[in-house]
């Protein structure tokens, strides 16, 4: 006879918990960031505040994009999520959402995208962020997550699209201020990812990633974190006087920048996985620093 209390029932899939499984696809946190530091760069484009409208479908847009592009890295990665558990319970590994589905929804998310932007602001900003999505799906996805231990130093370029989509938005055209805030986030990328990938070094073992704790110890991944973030600090600062900012995002990314190096150098010390998590946290809030006060420093010193 069955032990009922035994048997494990599935919860029954209502429309809401379907809805959110697709949401889910799009990593909607990962594109909070991205759009953190879009906006901010259509105010240094514009030297002031952008029309509402063009705000709202670029941000609209772009994050049509990401979501496509986090939907085709779901799709490919669904065979190495269902060994790590910090994804074994994404939507394509535990079946709320089918493969075909996933597939189909980010072509969808990637037309309207790519439809959006080129009808309501500027072809230039549309082919961006497709070319941003073919990167992220090919070269990172495909190639290199598998078989590089640069995989997310080369693959951060895509992460990066978004200030030239932002910038583009605004001029329709791109200039060495996007340029320089791309070399930015590519720059940020490796000791903003690496810190999380310490702590789940073992994950990216078992589905034989080679990210760089896994084929590096710790220590040695620290070690270059600090390199990259020593470039991060020296490229925000030096993107006040490239974009004419003033001293209010001048003294923020220098502070910024010295207070990540030191949680980076910390790590060298400590190079636990508790530390490493620290080392993640403020790499995001150094991002949001950097760029909210590039716009205050706009708004304030353009007298808006």
């Amino acid at each position: 006879m069955t032990d009922v209390s035994a048997v494990t029932i599935a919860p029954p899939r209502t429309f809401a918990t379907k809805v959110g499984a697709f949401v889910a696809l799009t990593k909607p946190r990962i594109i909070e960031l991205l759009l953190v530091t879009t906006v901010p760069t259509m105010i240094v484009a514009e030297r002031g505040m952008p029309a509402g409208w063009l705000i709202v479908l670029t941000v609209v847009g772009g994050t049509l994009a990401a979501g496509g592009a986090n939907t085709f890295n779901m799709y490919v990665d669904r065979d190495i999520d269902a060994l790590m558990d910090r994804t074994k319970n994404r939507p394509l590994v535990t079946g709320a959402v089918q493969p075909r589905q996933a597939l189909v929804f980010g072509f969808v998310l990637e037309i309207a995208a790519f439809a959006l932007l080129w009808a309501g602001v500027n072809l230039l900003s549309a082919a961006l962020a497709v070319s941003a999505t073919l990167f992220y799906v090919f070269i990172y996805t495909l190639w290199l997550k598998r078989t590089s231990r640069q995989n997310i130093v080369i693959g951060g370029a895509a992460g990066a699209a978004p200030v030239l989509i932002g910038w583009s938005a605004v001029t329709n055209e791109l200039a060495i201020e996007p340029w320089v805030l791309f070399a930015l986030i590519f720059l940020w990328t490796p000791p903003h990812f690496w810190a999380l990938a310490i702590k789940y070094a073992d994950d990216y073992r078992a589905a034989d990633v080679p990210m760089m704790p896994v084929v590096e110890s710790a220590r040695n991944t620290a070690i270059q974190m600090i390199a990259y973030t020593v470039l991060v600090a020296g490229v925000g600062s030096a993107f006040g006087p490239v974009a004419g900012l003033g001293w209010i995002y001048g003294i923020a990314a220098g502070v910024a920048g010295l207070v990540f190096l030191a949680h980076t150098t910390m790590l060298l010390k400590d190079p636990s996985a508790k530390r490493a998590m620290k080392v993640f946290g403020y790499s995001i809030t150094y991002l949001t620093v950097v760029f909210v006060a590039m716009a205050v420093d706009i708004l304030v010193v353009e007298g808006f």
